[in-house]
């Protein structure tokens, strides 16, 4: 069984350092990992990357896997259910961007994000496209005759609402004037952040 401290050492060095600068076998040695483990379990170092990605894609989707199918589920009711369950969305990216974990796996993915490999293929079939999907069903529902690169586009810009609050927490923080996100500061981001969307979503079409 590959051990979860080695994929959560890797995700670190490879996040902090890029592929080409982190090492292997400083990976294993602060993993406390034979080397040898490395090479049979994922064949080398670009193996061990790409299972990375897919530990990150992976605790995403189980972070937030059944909250989504339960909130799209809930949004077929109505309209009004439906922008209910995409503010729903919304709040549960938001509070995992706040978890601390998700610190490592935002500079893995923004790398990712810059220069797209085969890990980003992974990131984004197993954790990305289920909840762009989601998006894309319910926003049609709030917004009827939205098509599907509008919604496509609304679904990305809504999401960055979340995402900015882990990938842009050193600007976030500056701007409030704290030194980092205690929990009344997130109280208030994702209560904002609901009103954000609800106010989004029930523009008037010009």
């Amino acid at each position: 069984m590959v051990s979860q401290t080695l994929l959560e050492t890797a995700v670190d060095q490879f996040g902090r350092l890029g592929f080409e600068g982190a090492s292997t076998r400083e990976i294993a040695r602060a993993s406390g990992t034979a080397m040898s483990s490395i090479t049979y379990h994922f064949g080398g170092k670009q193996g061990l990357y790409l299972a990375a990605a897919e530990h990150i894609a992976e605790s995403i989707r189980s972070l937030q896997g059944d909250s989504v199918a339960r909130a799209l589920e809930a949004g077929r009711a109505s309209p009004e259910a439906a922008a209910a369950s995409l503010a729903a969305i919304l709040d549960g990216l938001a509070q995992m961007m706040l978890r601390p974990e998700t610190e490592s796996w935002s500079r893995f993915i923004i790398r990712e994000q810059q220069t797209p490999t085969e890990a980003f293929d992974r990131l984004f079939e197993i954790a990305m496209q289920p909840i762009l999907d989601a998006f894309l069903e319910l926003i049609p529902l709030v917004r009827p005759g939205t098509d599907r690169r509008e919604a496509t586009a609304m679904g990305v810009l809504l999401f960055g609402q979340a995402m900015v609050l882990r990938a842009g927490r050193a600007a976030v923080c500056r701007a409030l004037q704290i030194d980092r996100i205690d929990d009344d500061t997130a109280t208030l981001l994702r209560a904002r952040l609901r009103a954000n969307v609800l106010c989004i979503l029930s523009e008037k079409p010009r």
